[in-house]
């Protein structure tokens, strides 16, 4: 079973490439902190701000990207990952096998799926990076605690790839925890494959998977 580094579900070239678009935009769109923020505007709004703030930095830099990747991995780094819950995402990704995994597993999964996913940005994000984004309108009560910021990808020859960003708020600011394309959740994706492996070869064995995906030894 090979590892799902953002592929769809299905097969098919246009799957993968909805899917490669979908691991981009979350860190494109990745939220500032909320009370960060002068007036506590909408999610939506942070979203635009901070796709701004990152597209416009990976522009101005791009001469120094091509030369080293590692500059774009760390404007991601910078710019996006912290405002994800790496650690939610990886209990609801390994499900029950998170609950079984102990502390030190749990540690070695979490730094390399958070690799994985830096990774994944890295090889697509430049490729994608003047896709249009329209933003939906945000349907949330007042006052919620949860909220999924839509929106829709535009491309070329094709029907707008619609993406949504289930989120939550924390003492540190609105939080991504899963993504969603065409309606399938990046949790579950990841779930059905980690879980094939984890069954023929373990937890450990998952781990230094995501560690020879990611080009790291695992010190497991």
């Amino acid at each position: 079973m090979s590892l799902a580094t953002g592929a769809a579900p299905r097969a098919g070239h246009d799957c993968k490439r909805r899917w490669r678009i979908a691991w981009v935009l979350p860190a494109v769109c990745a939220l500032l902190p909320l009370f960060a923020m002068a007036g506590n505007p909408s999610p939506v709004q942070l979203v635009k701000e901070t796709t701004s703030r990152l597209l416009t930095a990976i522009r101005e830099q791009k001469p120094d990207i091509d030369r080293d990747e590692n500059r774009l991995y760390a404007l991601i780094s910078d710019i996006a990952l912290p405002h994800f819950d790496f650690n939610r995402m990886s209990r609801w990704t390994l499900g029950h096998y998170w609950r079984s995994a102990t502390p030190e597993q749990r540690e070695r999964f979490v730094a390399q799926f958070r690799q994985l996913l830096m990774r994944t940005y890295g090889h697509t994000l430049m490729e994608y990076r003047d896709t249009k984004i329209r933003y939906l309108p945000l349907l949330a009560a007042p006052g919620a605690q949860r909220v999924t910021v839509r929106c829709e990808a535009e491309q070329t020859g094709g029907n707008p790839i619609r993406i949504a960003y289930a989120m939550y708020l924390t003492a540190d600011g609105w939080k991504v925890y899963d993504v969603l394309v065409e309606g399938v959740s990046l949790v579950t994706n990841y779930r059905s494959s980690f879980a094939a492996i984890i069954h023929q070869q373990g937890m450990d064995g998952l781990i230094r998977a995501l560690a020879e995906k990611n080009g790291e030894p695992d010190h497991g």
